[in-house]
């Protein structure tokens, strides 16, 4: 039994509803992405653009509506949600699978030309710091100059900073004003998901994979920026901030 676009389509929402009750501000973060992106191509005739840890596409999906004229790859090693991104977003966002950070991982893009921007949402955090340094490093060879990295994410403090402390608690409390009414959340949604018959084939490919649950490695802003600084990016700093979750854009 195949995917249908109905199939996906609710798997997608459902999606959207659960990683609400993660991301603080979730529409407000991605459309502050697509503002930094927009900046930097706003003279691009086709500009490029890659979505790291895509996902079933929600931010990839969003930017292609915001910049009709760029060209979005989304890059996940999820089988899963490839799946349902590509059934659910195939016509605006072209889908790669491919382990961001992996050996060879750029080669698997199919890129013609440099991208002028990269971006991720709630992703990179789940890169060991070897695995993150050699990204930025990656990204910082293939990304044109002038062109940016756009990384919307968690960022926890130095242990045994208070102000950190809390940056957290402030953001705890947004969260929790802001989650959405309904009880899903990240292992209900997968549960659920595993038991469609339609969703069965990416499964099958899913657990061939061995894909492990992501485990935060807990670095802070100012680890990210001094890899960033080390790569080659010329500039890297956050533009929008609340709590423990900022927009980090760091400038080729």
């Amino acid at each position: 039994m195949g995917l249908s676009v109905a199939t996906a389509a609710l798997w997608v929402r459902r999606w959207e509803r659960q990683q609400r009750r993660y991301a603080i501000d979730r529409e407000e973060r991605f459309t502050v992405v697509a503002d930094a992106v927009e900046k930097v191509t706003a003279h691009q005739d086709r500009s490029l653009v890659l979505d790291l840890g895509c996902g079933p596409g929600s931010l990839a999906a969003r930017l292609a509506g915001r910049l009709p004229r760029a060209d979005v790859v989304a890059v996940d090693k999820d089988p899963v949600l490839l799946a349902l991104g590509e059934a659910h977003h195939g016509g605006a966002v072209r889908f790669v699978e491919a382990p961001v950070g992996g050996p060879g991982w750029t080669g698997a893009l199919g890129l013609d030309r440099a991208p002028d921007a990269a971006v991720s949402a709630t992703a990179l955090h789940c890169l060991a710091p070897d695995a993150l340094r050699r990204t930025y490093e990656d990204l910082a060879r293939l990304i044109r100059p002038g062109g940016v990295l756009v990384n919307s994410d968690r960022f926890p403090g130095p242990d045994g900073d208070r102000v950190a402390e809390v940056a957290a608690q402030v953001g705890r409390r947004r969260a929790e004003r802001q989650r959405p009414a309904g009880h899903e959340d990240w292992a209900s949604w997968w549960a659920a998901a595993a038991a469609d018959p339609e969703l069965a084939d990416p499964f099958t490919a899913r657990r061939a994979r061995h894909i492990p649950h992501c485990v935060h490695n807990g670095l802070p802003v100012s680890h990210h920026v001094r890899l960033l600084r080390r790569a080659g990016f010329r500039h890297a700093a956050p533009v929008w901030q609340f709590g423990q979750d900022a927009v980090l854009v760091a400038v080729r």
